[in-house]
């Protein structure tokens, strides 16, 4: 193991095991989240704004850590004075709880994205309101962004979050390029897994291994299977993948992958579509109700980093998702960037965080922090 890479694994231990400050919060619909509070390297007599960092698809609070202290986000803003909170959605290993189901329970798995907008990111959000006395910034990558959105369209949640930085953002995901998630698309692998009796989807288990392995089988060239999964990406080091993997992936529900699929069949930022007659009884209408983004209040500033080969969070889609919000977010593109290169990547700190980090500043220059 070489020196940097035990220098990474020191600064992840000591944020997931030996740290004290983490909590545990219930949800409205009864599942118990882990929210982790991260403390900076250097002496601090107070914390700074708080911030609060949402990960993504098949990841965990840990994404934020996989670096080293000085290339992770998570500890690159602690070390600029910001009360840095770490959320980790129902589901993946640090937050398997529930106030009566178990994670071996179908019930336990029976939620989508929208759940998770809804329910996690807003008990999260609320939770540290409440406890910093303070509005918020946010942080969310990939699905954390299109929980971010959906959440930020409920008047409740907005106003208390003073501002967002999105990375990948995700509304839409009608024109993905990910050959492998266009693959599993078109073979309708969401029906696949129900049809086998799963109920959630764990890239670790035997079956998901094996299914994989049919598809890039005769199918496809899954060599490179991040690249087939979220595009290309330039920056990050892939000679530490084993390491990534000893953390990632997390498990997530197939109903999740369902209400994901859905979106990029139809073209749609919309709830969970049941079929006619359960939509009927769910939502009184036939079709699901649509997320209107043009309901984030145009006052709330938003931040939005993207990349030019991002198979998943594609331009195309970026540009229909601006189209539809009410302000006007201050953007980055980096034309050579993908879809994990915004958190892994070894040179994100220079390209991507220092941006952010300023435009939180602007927010908060009447403060003394």
């Amino acid at each position: 193991m070489t020196f940097e890479v035990v220098v990474v694994v020191v600064a992840l231990k000591h944020f997931l095991v030996n740290h004290p400050l983490a909590m545990l919060i219930e949800t409205k619909d009864g599942y118990i989240l882990a929210l982790q509070r991260v403390a900076s390297h250097g002496p601090r007599l107070e914390y700074g704004p708080p911030v609060l960092l949402q990960h993504g698809l098949f990841m965990a609070g840990d994404a934020w850590f996989l670096n080293s202290p000085k290339e992770s986000l998570g500890f690159i803003l602690a070390d600029h004075g910001f009360d840095v909170w770490v959320g980790n959605v129902r589901g993946t290993r640090y937050s398997y709880g529930h106030v009566t189901l178990s994670e071996s329970d179908k019930e336990f798995w029976d939620w989508s994205w929208q759940d998770l907008a809804m329910y996690d990111l807003a008990a999260m959000i609320q939770y540290l309101y409440s406890v910093s006395n303070s509005k918020i910034f946010l942080v969310g990558h990939s699905q954390g962004t299109i929980m971010s959105f959906a959440a930020l369209t409920q008047p409740h949640v907005a106003e208390m979050v003073e501002a967002a930085a999105l990375l990948c953002p995700i509304s839409y995901l009608d024109h993905v390029t990910a050959p492998l998630v266009e693959r599993m698309v078109f073979m309708h692998l969401d029906q696949m897994v129900v049809a086998l009796g799963l109920h959630q989807i764990n890239f670790r288990s035997d079956m998901l291994v094996k299914l994989v392995d049919s598809l890039c089988e005769g199918h496809m060239d899954c060599t490179d299977f991040l690249t087939s999964i979220t595009g290309t990406n330039c920056c990050f080091n892939a000679s530490k993948i084993e390491y990534y993997l000893d953390y990632e992936p997390h498990p997530s529900s197939v109903k999740n992958i369902r209400h994901l699929f859905q979106m990029i069949r139809k073209g749609s930022f919309a709830q969970y579509d049941y079929g006619y007659f359960k939509n009927l009884r769910t939502y009184g209408m036939s079709k699901p109700p649509e997320f209107k983004l043009s309901l984030i209040p145009g006052s709330l500033p938003m931040w939005m980093g993207y990349g030019g080969t991002d198979g998943l969070a594609d331009v195309t889609d970026v540009e229909h998702t601006l189209a539809e919000l009410p302000s006007r977010p201050e953007l980055l593109y980096l034309e050579n960037y993908g879809h994990i290169d915004f958190v892994l990547g070894a040179s994100a700190n220079e390209d991507v965080y220092k941006h952010m980090i300023q435009f939180f500043r602007a927010r908060r220059m009447s403060t003394s922090w």
